[in-house]
């Protein structure tokens, strides 16, 4: 997703926007939630000269496809995620220590053109839930056989602890 920022040139005040539907990119999510490969990413960016080099802001809408992280049933909603950042411009500057790159990871103007991807991948990565529910007060799967607790709702096992089961004789009933 390189885009062109030559005709901005290095004009501070200077401003370009760009309204476009891209392809997402692969790996845009986690292992439960993310943006499926090659489906739409509808982008809303403003790219801005400035004195350091180009600021990009706007939004960008994403479809996200995914499951719920208690019961595994499908989830699909819309995302909009605000995006904004610095891309500086190459000028001799960029020798920096290792150590103040570990401090500020900074993006930069290459030839004229901006790696989006990166960014929006950032952007959109960290808006998703880390443990994405159908709903909040979704009651899961049952641990010992896996049934769908919305579905059963008074659904339970009997566990015996197996260090009594000796003396369940002894009660005269049988279990």
């Amino acid at each position: 997703m390189a885009i062109s920022v030559k005709d901005l040139g290095r004009s501070p005040g200077s401003m370009k926007t760009l309204n476009e539907h891209v392809p997402a990119p692969k790996d845009f999510g986690v292992a439960l939630i993310g943006v499926q490969e090659g489906s739409d990413m509808d982008l809303e960016l403003r790219f801005e000269a400035v004195h350091e080099g180009i600021l990009v802001s706007g939004s960008v809408l994403v479809d996200v496809t995914g499951e719920c992280a208690r019961c595994l049933d499908p989830l699909a909603y819309d995302l909009e995620v605000d995006v904004q950042e610095l891309f500086f411009y190459e000028d001799g500057s960029k020798d920096t220590t290792p150590a103040e790159e570990d401090e500020q990871e900074q993006r930069w103007v290459e030839r004229d053109f901006i790696d989006l991807e990166p960014v929006l991948r950032d952007a959109v990565v960290t808006a998703l839930p880390f443990q994405p529910v159908c709903r909040e007060d979704c009651q899961g799967l049952c641990s010992e056989c896996g049934v769908h607790l919305a579905d059963e709702p008074g659904h339970h096992h009997e566990v015996l602890d197996p260090r009594w089961a000796a003396l369940q004789g002894l009660t005269g009933k049988d279990n």
